[in-house]
């Protein structure tokens, strides 16, 4: 079953380094991959909305209202990572994202996001090997002194992340251009 270890594992594996049971290990290798995972996985989870990332909740609004501009505010969910919509498609809704807040003017807001998924087992196979491939690359130069080889790893991580974002991309539905005025003036 795959995990932030098995992924740090692997990784280690590849840069010739010893794999590691748990990232609260007392070895210099968990110690790195324990501060430079969490950043990696949600900076990959932040490239792309990841099928396995996207949620879909209802806010309501907080008791609190903002001091001016909008009517309500809505606090967001902890595990956000990247806001991907509010709203439903053909919503034009007028908002603001300040910190951890959302603004509007309206009552209750739907709203799609990535969040912090850190159940790797349900990660799609080639988010999984993007994963190892950029903690390949952020290790490299700790694990083994090596410039060059940490470049060519993190080139090659960044080829598999866009060979990962078109294949998740090809199972969503194609988006289709409708009622906006100058395209339909075209015709």
């Amino acid at each position: 079953m795959t995990s932030s270890v098995s992924i740090c594992s692997n990784a280690l594996l590849a840069l010739g380094g010893h794999p590691i049971n748990d990232l609260s290990e007392a070895t210099e290798h968990a110690r790195l991959c324990a501060n430079i995972y969490p950043t990696v996985r949600n900076n990959l989870l932040r490239a792309h909305p990841w099928n396995c990332a996207v949620k879909r909740v209802v806010l309501s609004p907080t008791t609190a209202t903002p001091i001016f501009g909008f009517s309500q505010q809505f606090t967001l969910p902890s595990d956000l990572l990247r806001l991907l919509s509010v709203g439903e498609v053909a919503d034009d809704i007028d908002y603001q994202l300040e910190g951890n807040r959302l603004l509007a003017n309206i009552n209750m807001l739907k709203v799609r996001y990535i969040f912090r998924n850190e159940d790797e087992s349900t990660w799609d196979a080639a988010l999984i090997q993007v994963a190892e491939a950029m903690m390949q690359a952020r290790l490299a130069y700790a694990v083994t002194g090596s410039t060059s080889l940490r470049d060519s790893l993190t080139q090659e991580a960044n080829y598999l992340l866009r060979q990962a974002k078109s294949i998740d991309g090809q199972e969503q539905p194609s988006e289709i251009l409708d009622g906006f005025p100058t395209f339909e003036s075209r015709f």
